[in-house]
């Protein structure tokens, strides 16, 4: 684990401080909000008083959660942009789109792509798709961070990258994807080792029941899954108690649990 600056106490750990300092806007930046992790995750900022920037690829979708979220939180500000988090100039409006309520205090990288679906072993992967994983899973997401640092630097802000347990674990079929939250994984440790007032969080949320990953598993049935609002509050903790850079696990970020370090610590 990198050497980090020194943390600010988190001695009471089942604490969540997400209030906005007098006179200041938080601004959180969430991708791929408009469904699953990321329409939970808005939402929870949004009710915690966060001015909210949320995207994703489909339009429809996207001003659907956003109607959605400002029915559930009226006083919120949410900024829907659609878009292609692998396209520069959406990235730039993503960025603007912070700079009018102040600037970027999170930065949320969920929008990603599974891959080739039926999952391929790689012997067989196509290679144009093994580009586009990798396109949306890492190169996106490490360009959106550099062009959110200079906000982040100056306001003590955070990234937290979404991963997945295929980025440790050797699944057959999950070679694409997991391959690419294993680079994004390593490009998180490396930031956190270089931006030391930066917080840098990269979490594994656990099997849920998403589109996602339904796309995975083809007719078979993962209502047992739990839904993405159930481990919201492990990413709250994480947020306000603004917890060491590092890898951590959702599960083990709920309140009830009695602590939580880095898995790589």
């Amino acid at each position: 684990m990198c050497t980090a600056a020194a943390v600010p106490s988190v001695e009471d750990m089942n604490t969540t401080d997400l209030s906005t300092p007098p006179g200041r806007t938080r601004t959180a930046i969430v991708t791929g909000a408009s469904r699953g992790l990321g329409r939970a995750l808005a939402a929870a900022l949004a009710g915690a008083g966060y001015a909210v920037v949320i995207d994703a690829r489909n339009a429809t979708e996207l001003e659907a959660a956003r109607a959605a979220l400002m029915a559930e939180h009226p006083d919120a500000t949410v900024a829907a942009i659609p878009g292609d988090v692998c396209d520069p100039a959406h990235r730039a409006a993503l960025a603007a789109a912070a700079t009018r309520t102040g600037g970027a205090d999170l930065l949320v990288n969920n929008a990603g792509t599974l891959g080739a679906s039926p999952l391929p072993a790689l012997a067989d992967y196509p290679l144009d798709e093994l580009r586009a994983t990798f396109e949306s899973n890492v190169v996106a997401p490490v360009a959106l961070v550099q062009a959110l640092l200079p906000s982040l630097r100056e306001r003590g802000g955070a990234v937290c990258n979404i991963t997945s347990d295929a980025a440790t674990g050797a699944y057959e079929g999950w070679g694409g994807y997991g391959a690419a939250k294993a680079a994004l994984e390593q490009a998180s440790n490396v930031l956190a080792a270089e931006e030391t007032t930066v917080r840098v969080w990269w979490v594994d949320p656990g099997d849920l029941r998403t589109r996602m990953h339904q796309a995975a598993f083809p007719g078979e049935d993962i209502s047992d899954r739990p839904l993405p609002e159930e481990v919201v509050p492990g990413f709250l903790r994480l947020i306000g108690g603004r917890l060491p850079s590092g890898r951590y696990r959702a599960p083990d970020l709920r309140p009830s649990q009695p602590s939580a370090t880095p898995a790589n610590a």
